[in-house]
């Protein structure tokens, strides 16, 4: 059974950083693109940030691109979220999925979801 479990979701000052972790068990991991959505009150759930099997490529969504830095360790079956200069705005339950592609950027592509964080930042 694939299951992908997160971590490392909190409450964070505007400004600050946080680090997503997200393991994936019951695959194998390196055949899978890997992605993380968010999804904020009242709003649909939106595309983050991608990266490929090898990890040698990766897409972030215009909003988080030079503050949020995707990275997987296909050792460690696990997939990363570095968040900088976190702002209220990317208050938001944050979700990790896969797909046996290379890259995932839409949620009907989806495989295999997390079961989502939280992440708030205060003003």
């Amino acid at each position: 059974q694939v299951q992908l479990v997160e971590s490392g979701g909190g409450l964070v000052q505007a400004g600050g950083s946080l680090r997503l972790s997200c393991v994936l068990s019951g695959r194998t991991f390196s055949n899978y693109g890997m992605a993380w959505f968010r999804q904020a009150p009242g709003k649909e759930r939106e595309f983050v940030s991608t990266i490929t099997w090898s990890g040698g490529g990766t897409v972030h969504a215009d909003s988080v691109k030079g503050r949020f830095t995707i990275s997987r360790d296909n050792a460690k079956n696990t997939v990363y979220l570095q968040m900088n200069s976190l702002k209220p705005e990317d208050t938001a339950v944050y979700y990790c999925a896969g797909a046996r592609m290379v890259v995932v950027r839409r949620s009907g592509d989806v495989e295999v979801w997390g079961q989502g964080t939280l992440v708030t930042v205060s003003s």
